[in-house]
This record gives structure tokens, sequence and C-alpha cells, in this order.
């Protein structure tokens, strides 16, 4: 009941946390002239970041939200990434409207009635109110985890519990986690199927 109420909680209070995005108004095809830098990594399955070492995340059915308020958090500094940090630098914000309208529309991440929240983990039961029992969010402004790597989603949390990724929800939430309620978290979200996948590059 307390995981519950603090989850509910989370969903009201992110709502003015995170920045509203109109990234349904990006050109896809522009973005994805604009994304083959982007598919040095995030195009090649199962490629990893080199250090630490981890899944470069899937992007492809991504909410386009959601990315456009990751590059915005790579750019400001909020998130901590070199290589990314660098990149999302130089765009503009119809950039990354652009970008992201072209990765949220290269697969189809759907919702599945038949998986409900007590169907989740322990652990992954406060994860639910944003993320979906089946790892589709509930909003766009929060990432789908259906199908993403374990071993990113395992990244993310303990970067969010170091405060190298800037969120005072998630940081509290991860805060409390143990290191098995983060493993058992990530294996979870990221048997949820259909998922995100690996990006193709365009036509």
């Amino acid at each position: 009941m307390r995981s519950r109420a603090f989850a509910l909680a989370s969903v009201v209070a992110a709502a003015f946390i995170y920045p509203t995005i109109a990234a349904a108004g990006g050109d896809a095809v522009r973005g994805g002239k604009l994304a083959y830098t982007c598919m040095g990594c995030h195009g090649i399955a199962n490629y990893k970041n080199a250090y630490p070492t981890y899944s470069v995340p899937k992007l492809a059915g991504q909410s386009a939200e959601y990315i456009v308020i990751a590059l915005t958090g790579y750019k400001s500094g909020a998130r901590g990434h070199g290589t990314m940090h660098s990149h999302a630098a130089t765009m503009s914000d119809q950039d990354m409207q652009d970008i992201a309208a072209y990765f949220s529309g290269e697969a189809k991440v759907e919702r599945k009635p038949n998986v409900t929240a007590e169907s989740a983990p322990k652990a992954a039961q406060a994860c639910v109110a944003c993320h979906g029992a089946d790892g589709v969010a509930l909003l766009p402004i929060y990432p789908n985890l259906a199908g993403q790597h374990a071993d990113y989603i395992e990244q993310a949390l303990h970067e969010y519990r170091a405060g190298s990724r800037k969120n005072p929800i998630m940081s509290t939430f991860a805060g409390q986690l143990r290191e098995e309620d983060i493993r058992e978290i990530a294996q979870y979200f990221s048997r949820q199927e259909p998922g995100l996948a690996t990006a193709k590059p365009p036509h």
C-alpha cells in the first residue's frame, strides 16, 4: 500500500517536474536524416557503451516526447554522458523533435491487456503507475520500458541513485531499491514483448 501511494504521488509530482514538449510536431523524414550520427551506436543490435559497459538503449518505438526530454537532459547536463552531451549540445529544439519523431515511429510498442499490476514482481509495483505493468508508459513523458535491455535499465537506476541523472522522483525511488530489486525490475520489463527495438537506418 505504501509503495502504491508513493507511485501515485510520483505521477502527480512528475507532471510538474517534466516539461511539456510538443514532440508530436516533429518531422520524421528530416529526423531520419539527422539521426545518421545516432546509428553508429543505437542502430547496432546489442552494441555496448565502452565505460561503464552496458547495452546502448533501444530507441525504436520509444515515446517521442520522452526522447526529447532525454536529449534536453543530456544537452543541459542533467544527464551525465560525455558523448550524448556532445551530440545533444549541437541540436536545436526542432532537431530534437524531428529525431524523436523518427525513432518513435520505427516500431510499435503496444499495451498488453493480459498483463496487470498484480502480475508484476513486488519490486516493480511502484514502477507500474508511470511505466505500466507491461512496460508501456501511461503518459508520453515517461519512457516505455518493454523490451529494453535489462542491463541498460539497471544502469539508468544506478545513475538516478547516484545523482548523475537528475530527477527527484526517480532518485528518491531508486535510492530505496536494493541491488536485487534493481535486477528484478530490469529483468521483468526487459521480458515484456512486443517492445522497443534496435533502430534501423532510414532507407
